[in-house]
């Protein structure tokens, strides 16, 4: 049975450092997991992967040691239970406002008496292998819940929302925030700095970990010294691209 690597370090207070996967690469994930990334987060709200194709990118990330996790469409029954029915270690949900939004995300991540999570034995249980009360326990205790802070109804409301059982990370996106408050792309505003704040604080007060979207290694650094756990950086396809533009500046020129 599955240990969720990363949901045991982030609960130890270690800071895990990962990526989000928009392109539908096998490669591209092996490569992360062999220079050392600690989680991937396949991407089905902004990226193109189906249940099918992030089947494929989970093998991939498990065969290099890291937890594969996979940021669903929507807030939805059915988009949590596929991915989870076929190996993500972890759902990461965006858009969850308040309070009955994020009980809905527990009760589709969870099993009785946590949840009400729909019962199959798909890849997630070893295809039937795992013994059913071994498999229910094993998702219950495992599974990493991630909930997006990204706008100000769900600033507004993140005191309730972190007195939730079953939630593990708050994770704030600062892009959608800016453009929630109305500073879109303003990601150093004093408003977004406050948000920041508030969320390290609400996670602090409630035991839960405080994730972060990060532009770079140097913000995912910075935001590790603040006190955030769990740290995206950017994305495969950005990444790829500005060290690609670095190797061909530096071999052309700027012209």
């Amino acid at each position: 049975m599955f240990k969720n690597k990363i949901k045991k370090a982030l609960y130890e207070g270690k800071p895990c450092f990962g990526t989000f996967i928009c392109t539908n690469s096998t490669d591209i994930v092996e490569i992360f997991g062999l220079v050392g990334f600690d989680f991937v987060i396949i991407d089905t709200e902004h990226g193109y992967m189906s249940p099918e194709t992030s089947r494929g990118l989970i093998r991939a990330a498990e065969v290099t040691g890291m937890t594969p996790i996979i940021r669903v469409t929507e807030n939805s029954e059915a988009s949590i239970l596929r991915s989870l029915d076929i190996g993500a270690h972890g759902v990461q949900v965006p858009h969850v406002n308040n309070v009955e939004e994020a009980k809905l995300t527990i009760q589709y991540s969870k099993y009785y008496p946590e949840g009400m999570r729909g019962i199959a034995t798909a890849r997630s249980s070893n295809y039937g292998l795992v013994p059913i009360e071994d498999y229910l326990r094993q998702e219950n205790e495992e599974t990493l819940v991630i909930l997006h802070c990204e706008t100000e109804e769900g600033l507004n409301d993140l005191e309730n929302i972190a007195q939730i059982p079953g939630i593990d990370v708050i994770f704030l996106g600062p892009f959608d925030m800016s453009q929630s408050m109305g500073i879109p792309g303003q990601t150093d505003h004093p408003r977004i700095k406050a948000a920041l704040e508030r969320v390290l604080h609400v996670c602090k007060k409630y035991n839960k970990i405080a994730g972060i979207y990060c532009e770079s290694a140097e913000t995912a650094k910075r935001m590790a010294d603040a006190g955030f756990l769990f740290l995206p950086i950017s994305m495969d396809g950005a990444l790829i691209s500005s060290t690609l533009q670095n190797v061909i500046t530096t071999v052309k020129g700027t012209n």
